[in-house]
């Protein structure tokens, strides 16, 4: 029986992510290797897909084919569409004809499991072996919902890349998938090959390492509901103000591709009052991409995971700004942009604060203060962590780490650190009441 390998990739960094475990021999052998490709902008027809981006003809050697989850699936969008249950062998049925595969024994490699076009993917094979490969610092933070058993049990490994050297990702292992790292030196030769088939990303920029340009970048975080459009424009003036106190004169912006204009030319006004010269990229391209062209003396931002990869792969100076007020108005909990935040705040500079480097070691209390934030997280599904949870908490809860945790979480959870709980009932009922006639005064 011919074994056709499907690979799932929604932006070009996954893209280069599955490239570099190709590379590395993480999948086996298989008649067919087919990328499926998937455009999940709010609106696919006015955005780019991966496909068309500057560089992906570098990456489509690795593959026998091309496929279009947006054709497959049209009119509905990628992210909202999800078959009804008594509809998947039809909608397997169709594929299988649409894609060629026959009655190939299939293999699925996917990004965000939980979430579609991925767990609807996963739900149309269902006799497809699953690997995962994992969106940056989400990994280390645990799955964020209830996964279906039929689809989660199915998953074998997941693939990450080396982000936080000493940190072991949550993501998935209730399942026991078993975590695999992607070499780091094969994901930089895939950036390379990105970079070769960009040229002049900014003119005079990148003559050599670190005599380049700060970087800056955008997350647009309002999109996500966390800040306001206008606090996000603040940071980014902040961003830029940190970069030049810290004698930084030449300035590259990288901005999110569906952020507003008008941030732009506020950053302009500011730099030229800061007597900065600033330069805003729009094109479609990946940090790690900038990192090799510009070779920039500092790159900073909130807490995106090109952070990251620019110090852990390219020992590029770090910086993070803004993370601790969005610690506290990250809701709810259970969000899962929490563990990615955390481990900026508690391992990279502060540019507020006029720092920069490289990040903190991820130690052993690094390591438990996001297992107790999993547990905090997602408690129900990770249950086994609460000792460690316990543990760490009863140690290190303090003024500085208390930012982490929301008192109110850690007391539904009845985990260290929460309000004492009364233990006689009706002592418990009049607290509760109490509580309910307080609020009704208030509102």
């Amino acid at each position: 029986m011919r074994t056709t390998q499907i690979f799932y990739a929604s932006s070009l960094y996954g893209a280069a992510t599955l490239a570099a475990a190709i590379d590395s021999g993480c999948f086996a052998t298989a008649d067919r290797r087919l990328l499926l490709v998937a455009n999940n902008a709010a609106t696919p027809e006015t955005s780019p897909s991966l496909d068309t981006m500057p560089g992906f003809e570098r990456l489509r050697d690795r593959f026998d084919g091309v496929l279009s989850w947006n054709e497959a699936i049209s009119p509905f969008h990628p992210g909202g569409w999800a078959p009804r249950s008594d509809d998947g062998p039809l909608w397997e049925r169709y594929l299988r004809m649409l894609w060629d595969l026959g009655d190939d024994r299939i293999e699925l490699a996917v990004e965000s499991i939980q979430v579609n076009p991925a767990l609807a993917i996963a739900q149309l094979f269902p006799e497809a072996t699953l690997d995962v490969y994992a969106d940056g610092l989400m990994s280390y933070g645990p799955t964020r919902s209830k996964i279906d058993p039929l689809v989660g049990e199915r998953v074998r490994r997941l693939f990450h890349l080396d982000l936080v050297p000493g940190i072991k990702p949550l993501l998935l292992a209730e399942f026991g998938a078993q975590p695999q790292v992607v070499p780091t030196e094969a994901f930089v030769k895939v950036v390379a090959e990105l970079s070769d088939a960009v040229t002049d990303v900014v003119p005079g920029e990148g003559a050599a390492a670190g005599d380049g340009p700060a970087l800056l970048l955008g997350q647009y975080l309002a999109a996500l509901g966390i800040i306001t459009p206008e606090e996000e424009e603040a940071l980014h003036v902040r961003m830029v103000r940190g970069a030049v106190a810290l004698g930084h004169r030449r300035i590259v912006f990288k901005p999110h591709p569906t952020a507003p204009a008008s941030w732009t030319r506020t950053l302009e006004r500011e730099a030229e009052r800061l007597e900065a010269e600033l330069t805003v990229l729009d094109r479609p391209l990946i940090a790690e991409v900038l990192y090799r062209q510009l070779r920039p003396a500092l790159v900073a931002g909130c807490f995106s995971t090109a952070l990251f990869t620019a110090s852990t792969f390219y020992g590029i100076p770090v910086a993070r700004i803004g993370t601790e007020p969005l610690l506290d108005r990250l809701t709810p909990y259970q969000n899962s942009n929490r563990i990615p935040l955390t481990i900026v705040d508690a391992l990279l500079p502060d540019l507020a604060e006029g720092e920069s480097g490289a990040p903190k070691e991820a130690d052993e209390t690094v390591t438990g203060l996001l297992t107790a934030v999993g547990f905090a997280m997602q408690a129900k599904l990770r249950p086994d962590l609460r000792a460690a949870a316990e543990s760490y908490l009863r140690s290190h809860l303090d003024s500085r780490t208390g930012r982490y945790f929301k008192r109110r979480r850690l007391t539904v959870l009845g985990l260290p650190g929460g309000i004492p709980v009364p233990r006689n009932a009706t002592v418990r009922r009049v607290v509760r009441r109490a509580r309910r006639l307080k609020r009704v005064a208030l509102g």
